[in-house]
């Protein structure tokens, strides 16, 4: 018998198609055409900046609804990049810490910046923002990943010249 006879006599393996096998996997790429020198994040005006060139031009990004977004740091405060957690509506969003902090555990950062958008265009945190910042920074001090801040989206105007508000700055974070 030839090897091309042996090969074609091989048993065939019957693919499982059960819809109870389902595996999920994660894939993390190398971003090589990423620059050398990835932007710094260490202000919330950086941030707001970063918002601003990669977050908002995201082609799942929705103005008319709440975005949030973990923006995911390297010890040097350096971004390593980010990720759109969900997409609520014009004034709710939900946010689970599991969908928070697995993206930042996979990548291996250091800390991370929560942000969101207000559609209103006023960035002022409720009550709510600031419940749910003070939950995820206990569920990262779990796992030793420092979360920096919360940086809220809005839009400018003429009372209001910034179009973001820090909940650092305002000082709700303990």
């Amino acid at each position: 018998m030839s090897d091309q006879q042996a090969l074609l006599e091989i048993p065939r393996i019957p693919r499982r198609t059960s819809l109870l096998f389902n595996p999920k996997e994660f894939k993390v790429i190398a971003l090589r055409e990423c620059p050398v020198d990835t932007p710094m994040c260490d202000t919330p005006d950086k941030a707001a900046a970063y918002w601003r060139e990669a977050i908002s031009n995201d082609r799942y990004y929705d103005p008319e609804r709440e975005c949030f977004v973990i923006v995911m740091l390297n010890t040097r405060r350096r971004i390593k990049g980010h990720n759109l957690v969900s997409i609520g509506t014009h004034d709710t969003l939900l946010v689970h810490p599991a969908s928070v902090f697995r993206p930042a555990v996979t990548l291996s950062c250091a800390a991370i910046i929560l942000m969101h958008s207000h559609p209103s265009g006023d960035p002022t945190p409720s009550e709510a923002d600031i419940k749910v910042t003070r939950d995820l920074i206990r569920a990262g001090q779990l796992i030793k990943i420092e979360v920096l801040d919360h940086v809220i989206m809005g839009r400018p105007c003429a009372e209001r010249p910034k179009d973001w508000c820090s909940l650092r700055e305002l000082g709700y974070l303990l």
